[in-house]
């Protein structure tokens, strides 16, 4: 457990706590840049490399930001915080979502329930977003989750199959294109974004109308 001083409260990786307790702590801490609770342990952010995160982070916003601009109703969140069930609050690299589908603006500005699409900016497969992260998200029934292995040069896109309530990979077409089944017109051509081709990214989701 975290051990709180009068001053300042400790919040490390491997801390178990409530929700109540993480948020609360994580809130008098703003030198803490990034910190989630997934399962009920803390995961304080390392330093991350521009190659590795920040550049595809950016590149993944500009992709969602431009179907945004077409989509009357939809948001679109970076790193905001998301009070997932009583055991998750995630603060993912980015959210998409509408108000009252799931998931809902409370009053002090925090996402609370379920987005309906999550996208991770992950280093490889041996991420917790691919583990426990994915797990929370799969039991809280996000429609839609998305994960770039920078490392890997792969994307892994999952969706919740009512059926089983379980994930399921879904392949891009014979052109390497996916369309998400939450948000029409939302398309990502795989090997272009891997390739850093964001004008075809960009022209593969002007092509199809960018929304509807």
């Amino acid at each position: 457990m975290a051990v709180i001083t009068s001053t300042v409260p400790a919040l490390e990786s491997g801390d178990r706590l409530t929700r109540d307790e993480f948020h609360r702590i994580y809130s008098l801490r703003p030198d803490i840049k990034k910190a989630e609770l997934v399962e009920g342990i803390v995961y304080v952010a390392s330093p991350l490399r521009s190659d590795s995160h920040g550049e595809p982070h950016a590149d993944v916003l500009l992709w969602l930001g431009t179907y945004r601009l077409a989509s009357p109703g939809v948001r679109v969140s970076d790193n905001a915080t998301v009070l997932l069930d009583v055991g998750n609050e995630v603060q993912p690299d980015a959210v998409v979502w509408r108000d009252g589908q799931g998931a809902r603006l409370t009053d002090d500005g925090y996402i609370e329930g379920t987005p309906s699409l999550i996208v991770e900016v992950a280093a490889s497969s041996a991420s917790y977003d691919l583990h426990d992260k994915k797990e929370a998200y799969r039991r809280s029934g996000v429609p839609e989750y998305v994960v770039w292995r920078t490392l890997n040069g792969a994307i892994d896109w999952f969706r919740l199959d009512p059926a089983t309530g379980e994930y399921v990979t879904v392949q891009p077409d014979e052109r390497g294109v996916i369309e998400s089944v939450t948000f029409p017109g939302l398309r990502l051509a795989v090997p272009k974004l891997l390739d850093g081709d964001l004008a075809g990214v960009l022209a593969e989701l002007q092509k199809h109308g960018g929304a509807q």
